[in-house]
């Protein structure tokens, strides 16, 4: 038996946390897990948070962790279906990507020069067009 009734350890490594699986045993001679988390913040302590599950009751705690996971499972493949639907239906609406440009902002080319007269009143950020039976009735 190691320090403090350690059984079995093992370490995960995951960002700026690590995770600690400790089996031990008590004075009693009782077998538990416990799990703690470390935490790094900013050099200064470490924040620890421990959670222990006896070996009486590591069968429910499994169900109900199990229960967690397909849970997550489940709920990320109805995330990434409904993303897939809204993508498709988004592309369907509007096209596949393709996006018609019809002034850029800022475009100070054809402000100093005067532009041909092409159907089109541009005034400040929106483009209005004009249709030509209008202008052809409005010579009449």
């Amino acid at each position: 038996m190691g320090a403090r009734g350690e059984l079995f350890t093992t370490q995960i490594y995951l960002d700026n946390r690590s995770y600690f699986f400790n089996v031990k045993e008590n004075r009693t001679g009782d077998v538990f897990l416990q799990i703690v988390e470390s935490k790094n913040r900013d050099g200064v302590e470490a924040d620890r948070h421990q959670i222990a599950i006896f070996a009486d009751d590591m069968q429910k705690f499994l169900q109900g962790f199990e229960k967690s996971l397909d849970f997550v499972e489940k709920d990320r493949k109805q995330r990434q279906k409904a993303a897939k639907e809204k993508k498709a239906a988004k592309e369907e609406k509007y096209g596949s990507g393709a996006k018609k440009v019809y002034r850029v902002k800022g475009d100070k080319a054809g402000k100093s020069e005067k532009r041909a007269d092409d159907g089109i009143k541009r005034t400040g950020k929106v483009i209005h067009i004009v249709s030509k039976k209008d202008i052809d009735s409005s010579d009449n």
